[in-house]
């Protein structure tokens, strides 16, 4: 795709930055009371200054919140106690732009984490979040100048609040969508804000990064990508959470615009603690022509739903999924995605990949619903599973929505067990049974490892191994 000349499409609101840092806001440390109630909704709103329309969608959350009662469909979420936990936890730092300005205690957890090398591998912009807040935020110049907007969300409601507006759970995630999307805009802290311009092919990927440490806590950040016409980008989060014996929820929400002839890729490693409830929303709306590509690693959590989705709207829209999901002992994965093609000529591929180890359960729930008019549509839909040990469950509950005749769709699922003929082959070539395993292991998921930059597949691979090991939370 072409690269314009200097350009900026979005001028940011005359609110600078340093009004942000001298508004009348507590920037000390803060911890909210437990519980979701008004007081708290408030009171997030007031430590962010934010506008009334985002206090007026957030009390929106909140009373659609306590009228709906959990999910029944999925894995058991009765033990999950929403009033105990604390909603908003802000660090006792400022964000930065150099990564020398955080503090040493956050900054040792996230070097840990690898943060610094992502910024000297030359990756395009970097963000990272400790709890509610973003600690630490760079981009480029070289995307800067080209109008490309990489902030903190908090940031961008400030700065960019027109277009804030129009996008934020509006068409693609709206507030009534579910209980958790409910309480999701209540409670939301934080998070990424990226725009790319028309025709601005950005060609590193911008990444960011999660960490929940406060315990008995849950973490709410919102993504907002919008690919202008004709725009690609890559963007790569990492969550994760540190494991303290005492239920922790992630209830973030990613949204995505994929304009006419643009392309986004969305790339995610999830690896929060087995104390964690990991109930996640992630939806994209694809235009005429545009292509979105999902890669996600799931793993650590003791209980996840997670379904990435793409709406393809436009005709000759198109939307990849791929996704590995890991449950050892006591873990329950309920994962899967969903295209629902709304449009003509359009074209989904849905690729799952689960290991149950131990006992683990995993569940593959997929949708492809093709609407009345969308004709001379091709979607296919593949689930394999793996089971390593005794006990472990794989389910597979596959949805195909067609409502015209003039489709190609395909659906197959398989399960099978490590066998005794396949380790003791590998044996007699030298290995261990614990490599062995690990071997067979490595070539199941190869798919999703290769559709990942070398740093975050290396990342994947060494906790599949760690996961394997019995060594992760």
């Amino acid at each position: 795709m072409p690269t314009p000349k200097k350009k900026k499409s979005f001028v940011p609101t005359t609110l600078t930055r340093q009004d942000l840092e001298t508004a009348d806001v507590n920037k000390s440390r803060y911890i909210s009371k437990p519980g979701v109630t008004e007081e708290v909704v408030r009171e997030i709103s007031r430590q962010k200054n934010e506008p009334e329309w985002m206090l007026k969608k957030r009390l929106q959350g909140l009373a659609l919140f306590k009228n709906t009662p959990l999910p029944s469909w999925g894995p058991d979420l009765r033990k999950l106690d929403l009033e105990s936990l604390t909603y908003f936890v802000r660090p006792d730092t400022e964000e930065s732009k150099t990564w020398d300005d955080v503090p040493a205690d956050i900054k040792r957890t996230f070097d840990k984490l690898g943060i610094p090398e992502a910024e000297k591998k030359a990756l395009a912009g970097v963000g990272a979040q400790y709890d509610s807040d973003i600690v630490y935020h760079n981009l480029k110049k070289k995307w800067d100048e080209l109008g490309v907007i990489f902030e903190n969300m908090d940031v961008a409601v400030q700065k960019y609040p027109e277009l804030v507006k129009k996008y934020f759970m509006t068409q693609c995630v709206p507030v009534n969508d579910h209980k958790f999307v409910m309480l999701h805009a209540a409670v939301w802290s934080g998070g990424t804000f990226i725009y790319v311009p028309k025709n601005v092919a950005i060609d590193l990927p911008l990444q960011a990064y999660f960490r929940m440490n406060a315990k008995n806590s849950g973490q709410f950040e919102h993504t907002l990508i919008i690919a202008d016409e004709g725009s690609s980008v890559h963007y790569i989060e990492g969550c994760s959470a540190p494991r303290y014996g005492t239920s922790s929820l992630h209830a973030g929400c990613v949204e995505i615009f994929v304009h006419a002839d643009a392309r986004v890729r969305y790339s995610s490693i999830e690896n929060w603690s087995k104390d964690t409830y990991n109930l996640n929303t992630k939806r994209s709306l694809v235009d005429e022509n545009g292509i979105m590509e999902w890669v996600n690693g799931n793993m650590g959590s003791g209980t996840t739903m997670l379904y990435p989705s793409s709406i393809l709207r436009g005709r000759g829209a198109r939307s990849d999924s791929l996704g590995v999901a890991f449950a050892g002992p006591g873990q329950n994965q309920d994962t899967g995605a969903k295209a629902i093609h709304a449009a003509p000529n359009t074209s989904s591929t849905i690729i799952s990949k689960s290991i149950s180890r131990d006992g683990g359960v995993n569940t593959f729930r997929g949708l492809i619903k093709i609407m009345p008019h969308a004709t001379n549509v091709n979607a296919s839909m593949v689930c394999d599973a793996l089971l390593i040990g005794k006990k472990s469950i794989a389910n597979t509950i596959p949805e195909l929505k067609i409502k015209n005749d003039q489709v190609t769709v395909s659906h197959e699922a398989r399960v099978g067990k490590i066998g005794e003929e396949e380790i003791f082959f590998l044996q007699s070539r030298g290995l261990n049974e614990q490599e062995a395993t690990r071997l067979v292991v490595s070539g199941f998921i190869e798919p999703i490892i290769k559709a990942l930059p070398v740093e975050y597949a290396l990342e994947l691979n060494r906790l599949i191994e760690m996961e394997m090991e019995g060594a992760v939370g």
